[in-house]
């Protein structure tokens, strides 16, 4: 089969929908709730430098790119006067889809007049942002780590011109207040994500059904200053301790979380 060329575009109100899902379009009730909230959020930060791109092959939406002012991004990392990626999707595998998306997104940063694009990408084989493709397109390994899973997380930027300036990982700073007779929620949550969007939405249903018995303390991360002073982008903490599956928390699984602190408590 062959195709015609690659066609990338600013994000239109027919692909809203399909943005805002991320490609998950007609799955659930509760994803459609999610894509109407973050695209309101969407809305909202086009102004403040936000991008979406939206690729087509023959006419059929098959990927699309974010790209914002890293000091508005409620991911991190920390910097300034640079382009922050996000997320890319590619429905298409090595097509070029991809490539010409990241195209777009320096594109975009060289018309904000920043010094160059960085994303946060992982090596070891990992499907979400893979470090090997951001290699091909020319971005570098700025800084790395080693995350407890194993898997290794990497800063890449692309630089235009000159010196990038200091980048870093965000750190969290998170610590823990008991109080007496109650289980505790911290929880932390960005507009921008959908898989942190959907788990905030299932933990203020269920903490909600235990009454008194429970406090949901809710930091919405999408202020700049609330994530740089706590450092964590998504998490969920149960009388202090993480409760997390990498994909979004199972309803189930949050209730058994709280259900075995209201036992011990």
């Amino acid at each position: 089969m062959s195709y015609k060329k690659i066609e990338v575009r600013d994000i239109e109100g027919s692909d809203e929908y399909y943005v805002g899902t991320c490609t998950h379009v007609n799955e659930s009730k509760e994803i459609d709730i999610c894509s109407e909230i973050r695209n309101g959020w969407f809305k909202k930060m086009y102004e403040r430098g936000l991008r979406i791109k939206v690729a087509l092959l023959d006419g059929d939406r098959v990927g699309f790119i974010y790209v914002l002012p890293i000091e508005i991004s409620p991911w991190g990392p920390l910097g300034e006067d640079l382009m922050f990626i996000p997320c890319l999707v590619s429905e298409e595998g090595d097509k070029g889809v991809g490539k010409a998306l990241i195209d777009s997104a320096e594109k975009a940063a060289k018309e904000q007049g920043k010094k160059g694009v960085i994303t946060r990408a992982y090596f070891s084989d990992f499907f979400f942002m893979p470090g090997e493709f951001f290699e091909k397109v020319g971005f570098k390994v700025l800084k790395s780590r080693v995350l407890e899973d194993g898997l290794t997380e990497a800063l890449m930027c692309k630089v235009f011109d000159g010196d990038v300036g200091e980048v870093d990982f965000l750190e969290g700073n998170y610590e823990y207040e008991p109080v007496e007779g109650k289980v505790v929620i911290d929880l932390f949550w960005n507009t921008f994500c959908q898989t942190s969007v959907i788990e905030a939405n299932r933990v203020k249903k269920i903490a909600d059904g235990y009454g008194e018995r429970v406090l949901l303390n809710e930091y919405r991360i999408d202020d700049r200053d609330d994530l740089i002073e706590h450092g964590i982008y998504r998490g969920i903490f149960v009388n202090g301790e993480e409760i997390s599956w990498g994909y979004e928390a199972p309803e189930e699984g949050i209730r058994e979380a709280i259900e075995k602190e209201i036992r011990r408590v």
